[in-house]
Formats: C-alpha cells, sequence, structure tokens
C-alpha cells in the first residue's frame, strides 16, 4: 500500500486503478517521520539506607527515528533499557522516573499531555503478556471499552469484527472470557485491541515469547502486514531470529545506551557489516553462526564508571575505552554506532 499527494492509502495491487500519475507519486514519496527520539536519558530517584535521596541513571543518550511503513526492532537483553523507551514513548513511566530528551511524534513535540491523547488511538501498545487481559470482563467489552453512545458503539463493534476477520477470529470470540482462549487467540486478541482505532504508531513489546513456530511465524507476519499498510512499528525483542526476520533496521541496547544502529540486511553471512564488538559476539552466539558464546555478564547502568559501556567484555578494547564511554556516531545511510575503534574496525573495511 502506498499513499497519494492527499495522504490517502491506495492499494498498488488494485488492476482498476489506472491513474499512473498518482500511483508513480505515490511510489516515489519518501515516508515521513512519525517518531524522532533524540538524547532521551531516564532515571529514578529513590530513598537509600539513613533516608537520603539518590538518583539512578539506567537510560542515557537514545536516539532514535520510525518512519511510516518501516519497522525498527530494538534488540536487548533485559535490563538492557528497551521497555522503559517503550514506556517513555507513551507516557506510562512511574512517578519518581525523571524523562530528558527532545520526542517528536508527525512534527509535534511529544510531550506528556499529547502523549495521553494520543496513547490508544494514534499510538498504541501490543503488551507482551496476556495478562494484560482483565480475567472478568468479556473480551468484546475490553476491544470497545466504555462507550455510552450507542451509535459509536456500535460502530466500534463492526470495526471490531473487521479486525477479527484479519486475524481468522470467530465474531463470538467477543463473548468469551480470556480462559477460555487459547494461547493464539489471546496474542490475536491483543493485536486487535491495538488496532481497533487504526494507530499509525505501534509498539509491540516482546510479543513473540513462549510462542509455538507456526504462532511466531502468524505474529511476525502480522507486524509485517501493518507496516506494509504504513503504519511505523517499534518492536522490542531479546530474539535476534525474529528482530531480523521482520525488521528494516536493528537497534542494538546494552545497559541503557544504544550501542548500534544497522541495516537488518548486514545481520548476513558472518556478519562482517556489523558494527560494534558486543553485537558481533551476539551475532556468533547464534547456533546456525558457530554457537560461539561470549563470557561475562552486561552491568545495570549505574555500576558503569567513565568507561566503554562494554569495556569489562570486549576482546578489542583500546586504552581510550577505560577512561571515556564514547559518543554514538553516525556513518552514514542512517547507521550508527558507539565505538572507540570506530576508525580502525569499521570506515577502513568499507
Amino acid at each position: 500500500m502506498l499513499k497519494d499527494e492527499n495522504n490517502e492509502w491506495i492499494n498498488v495491487n488494485n488492476e482498476v486503478n489506472d491513474n499512473k500519475e498518482i500511483y508513480n507519486k505515490a511510489k516515489n514519496r519518501v515516508p515521513k517521520v512519525l517518531l524522532s527520539a533524540s538524547n532521551i536519558s531516564i532515571s529514578f530517584s529513590q530513598y537509600s539506607k539513613g533516608l537520603k535521596k539518590i538518583v539512578l541513571n539506567v537510560v542515557e543518550n537514545l536516539d532514535l527515528s520510525v518512519h511510516e511503513g518501516e519497522i525498527v526492532a530494538i534488540l536487548g537483553s533485559s535490563g538492557s533499557g528497551k521497555s522503559l523507551l517503550a514506556h517513555a514513548i507513551l507516557g506510562i513511566l512511574p512517578g519518581n522516573s525523571v524523562l530528558k530528551g527532545e520526542m517528536e511524534y508527525n512534527g509535534q513535540i511529544l510531550d506528556q499531555k499529547l502523549k495521553e491523547e494520543l496513547r490508544g488511538n494514534e499510538i498504541a501498545l501490543i503488551p507482551q503478556s496476556v495478562d494484560f487481559l482483565d480475567p472478568l470482563m468479556k473480551i468484546g467489552d475490553q476491544i470497545i471499552g466504555d462507550i455510552e453512545d450507542e451509535k459509536e458503539k456500535e460502530e466500534k463493534r463492526k470495526e471490531m469484527i473487521k479486525v477479527f476477520k484479519n486475524y481468522d477470529l470467530r465474531e463470538d470470540t467477543a463473548y468469551l472470557y480470556p480462559f477460555q482462549l487459547s494461547g493464539g487467540m489471546a496474542r490475536k486478541v491483543l493485536f486487535s485491541i491495538a488496532l481497533i482505532n487504526n494507530p499509525s504508531l505501534i509498539i509491540a513489546d516482546e510479543p513473540t515469547p513462549g510462542l509455538d513456530e507456526k504462532s511466531l511465524n502468524e505474529t511476525l507476519n502480522y507486524l509485517k502486514i501493518m507496516a506494509n499498510e504504513g503504519k511505523g512499528i517499534v518492536l522490542i525483542t531479546h530474539d535476534i531470529h525474529a528482530a531480523v526476520s521482520v525488521a528494516n533496521k536493528i537497534a542494538i541496547f546494552y545497559s541503557g545506551y544504544l550501542i548500534e544502529l544497522n541495516e537488518t540486511k548486514n545481520f548476513n553471512k558472518n556478519g562482517d557489516k556489523l558494527l560494534h564488538p558486543y553485537t558481533k559476539a551476539l551475532y556468533k552466539s547464534l547456533p546456525q553462526n558457530g554457537f560461539q558464546l561470549f563470557e561475562g555478564s552486561q552491568p545495570m547502568n549505574i555500576e558503569i564508571e567513565n568507561q566503554c559501556v562494554y569495556y569489562d567484555r570486549c576482546n578489542q578494547s583500546i586504552k581510550e575505552c577505560k577512561y571515556s564511554n564514547p559518543e554514538l556516531t553516525e556513518i552514514g545511510n542512517g547507521m550508527k554506532v558507539r565505538c572507540h575503534r570506530l576508525d580502525n574496525t569499521y570506515l577502513n573495511n568499507k
């Protein structure tokens, strides 16, 4: 699907549409930026022994952008800051948090007020767990929501049925309770809740854990379909296979830092076009790439002193790595890396 000059979607496969001029304009149109996040940092205040107030920095200097029709995967292990960024975009960080940096949605400053207006409408969340479903409420009521106007409620019900059809759910699913759903059905219901208001930006927070191969492939295919319809997708995952299967770009998070942003096509063969030592190690640890495990564990952001975030585990460190954390550097085509060895490890091998 593509958009014409009036920002309307046109079906490029529809042979009836013979307006070649509109089609060509849509085909050559540069996708607009839906979400832009710049220099995002997240910290939490808490009290230690003796009621001393301390501030914990857990996410620092994150940059990210998502275009319409694009899937950007945020890949990292637990504690790397993936979900915190999602909560920051949605405006659902806890009260003791401090968010710094700039966010824009569709060219507008994405402040807390706008986040609350867009959340569940323009910006939707596909949560990780089916526990997000209310066990005491029928599925249809959860999807439609609390609407008093009968006409509006009926329109919403019709839209729900359309969404159900897209995910091969029967209409009577609306009258079931969550405990009556299979795992695959529950996952489809979560997608239906997110899509009922036809959002432009979707945040899928770990949508694949615990799924069998068939359900996994279905879930990833749903994400592809949404992107083909022009929606921007932020896929939060620790599953590198899922990220490589569907994403256009992959952002690697480590200890609260973005350490690499690369095109998905570079996650192939022996990974020569990957930039950061951690990304390369992560890629080579996959069974199909030799299952090469590496020692150590990811430190918490607060445990990192004035050194490279990956210093303690890196086998390619140089003198600068011990004394300063490198800046995130853009190297062309939207690719970025945070590494002191940038000049030696990548630019000389281009």
